[in-house]
């Protein structure tokens, strides 16, 4: 990329979001740890850094610090390269310049209304005038940021001055008069900053100085050359397809790159949904010039999850056993093709990433996702993951640009464990039968109702418990199913659904009616956060 902003993580679970409202403004962002040494982050020439957020106080132990010489970088002309610290990164910045940092009387977690400060001075690079003009451009005095600090900036560093402020903050944001070195207080990432994409728009083009011209079409152009390039012209690679939106564009892209050295194993693990198996080889048999090897191993995977209950080890059985099944399926291949293919695609997604590893900085573990970093090294794979610094919507546009199928480019996310984790308990093929039917029945309502594509995933949840109710004057005393659904841009941050009271009503009279077991379904209105998007 001839234009990126490098964005630092000092373990914020948002850091992601500064790098996708980055890349709606057309210019490439990628994260890195806060720890990544200085010279490698000047290898990259960057336009511009961004210094995250972060959980500590930098006044702790083991807080991370701001290398000094990140604040000296220059551009190939020799101007300094531009900045902005957010909220711990502003106060990382303010310590490492001999500003004071300490805990507020008055935390402040919510809504404020920002409210600008007139600079002593302009300077050339910062937007001139009142010197907070680049920074808030087009951004309304009094306009509503998202304020979530315990520290505040008690006294700035030399050359610093304060350009915004909100009722409890007096120092909401601040520039050094000198360089093109900007902070605030408040998190610009997030929804709840009015214009917060416009602020980091604003510092990505007007600051510094970048054309805004990265699309996903340019994105697929360059990463089918790196494909091409990686494998070189023998060499062949083996993707796992789940028929999922990250998958199926996964191979449409290698496809693109390397043709028919391209080799997709399609697993029926067991917990699939009602009439996947023969719906996902339908509708890649039909659309994709590759090699589809389809495989029932259903009665493999129940096997080794017979009596498994903890989420994160029904993740590593299917996990595991899908490793296994994939193995087999390899040295089929190399059998036909004459060789063992070198590579592995995986449509592994920033999310992925960010939840499942300290992958990039100290940000906490959520959960562990099936395809990020569970292949053993004896597997001999190189990995090909063409997303993984890709968003959910961002891979769902580039599928549209490569002719995947909109059915398929448009499907909710399904979990690599599938239902298995949507079964609270152990997995069993009687609690299957009733969660797939009840799924199918959700879905398919949402579909016929037109509020399919209104939601960013639904599904149903089988609960571990059983109620009393009362079917045809007789008592029964049955299973509970949740339903789910939520809206969402990328999947870090989720809203549950407002559907209409007498859709939900219609859907529960289906499944109770329709699904001899189940005699009560509740609906889940919990966000994410404080919860994940699945149950488990």
């Amino acid at each position: 990329m001839s234009e990126r902003i490098v964005i630092l993580d000092f373990g914020s679970q948002y850091t992601q979001l500064i790098a996708r409202r980055v890349r709606e403004a057309g210019v490439f962002s990628e994260i890195h740890p806060c720890t990544l040494p200085a010279e490698e982050v000047a290898a990259m020439q960057p336009s511009g850094l961004i210094l995250s957020g972060g959980p500590l106080s930098v006044y702790d132990g083991e807080a991370p610090q701001l290398q000094p010489e990140l604040l000296e970088l220059e551009t190939e002309t020799g101007a300094p390269v531009p900045v902005l610290g957010i909220c711990y990164g502003l106060q990382a910045m303010a310590h490492l310049l001999g500003g004071d940092v300490e805990a507020a009387e008055r935390r402040e977690f919510g809504p404020a209304d920002l409210t600008r400060v007139a600079s002593k001075n302009g300077a050339a690079g910062n937007g001139g005038g009142d010197g907070a003009g680049a920074l808030f451009e087009g951004v309304p005095e009094g306009s509503t940021v998202w304020m979530s600090h315990g520290d505040h900036l008690t006294t700035l560093p030399e050359h610093y001055e304060v350009i915004a402020r909100t009722t409890n903050a007096p120092v909401a944001a601040v520039r050094d008069r000198r360089r093109p070195h900007y902070g605030v207080q408040f998190h610009p990432e997030v929804v709840h900053t009015d214009y917060g994409r416009r602020v980091l728009e604003n510092f990505a083009l007007r600051i510094c100085g970048c054309a805004g011209d990265w699309t996903p079409a340019s994105f697929v152009e360059e990463k089918v050359a790196a494909i091409r390039e990686q494998v070189g012209p023998d060499a062949h690679v083996m993707l796992g397809l789940s028929g999922g939106v990250d998958s199926s564009v996964a191979a449409a892209l290698i496809s693109k790159a390397v043709g028919e050295r391209l080799h997709c194993v399609f697993v029926d693990n067991g917990v699939l949904r009602k009439g996947e198996f023969e719906d996902v080889q339908e509708a890649f048999r039909g659309h994709f010039d590759l090699h589809l090897k389809a495989i029932d191993a259903s009665e493999r995977f129940l096997q080794a999850l017979d009596g498994v209950t903890d989420p994160e080890k029904k993740r590593v059985t299917v996990g595991n056993t899908f490793i296994e099944v994939f193995e087999e399926a390899t040295e089929e291949v190399a059998q036909r093709a004459g060789e063992r293919p070198r590579f592995l695609a995986q449509g592994t997604l920033y999310p992925d990433v960010i939840e499942s590893v300290s992958f990039k900085g100290p940000s906490q573990t959520i959960k562990t996702h099936h395809n990020v970093g569970g292949l053993p090294e004896e597997l001999g794979f190189d990995l090909i993951e063409p997303f993984r610094e890709l968003f959910k919507d961002e891979v769902r546009e580039i599928g549209r640009l490569l002719g995947v199928p909109e059915r398929i480019v448009g499907r909710h996310p399904f979990p690599g464990p599938g239902l298995a984790i949507r079964i609270a308990g152990p997995v069993e093929r009687e609690k299957l039968r009733l969660l797939r039917e009840a799924d199918a029945i959700f879905i398919s309502e949402l579909r016929d109702n037109d509020l399919y594509d209104e939601v960013w995933q639904a599904f149903a949840v089988l609960l571990p418990v059983q109620t009393v109710g009362v079917m045809g004057d007789e008592r029964t005393y049955e299973d509970v199913v949740a339903l789910r659904a939520v809206t969402s841009v990328d999947g870090m941050t989720a809203d549950w659904a407002e559907l209409p009271h007498d859709f939900l009503g219609r859907v529960s009279g289906r499944i109770v009616n329709e699904v001899p077991g189940i005699n009560r379904t509740v609906y889940d209105i919990t966000s994410k956060p404080p919860a994940t998007i699945e149950w488990e």
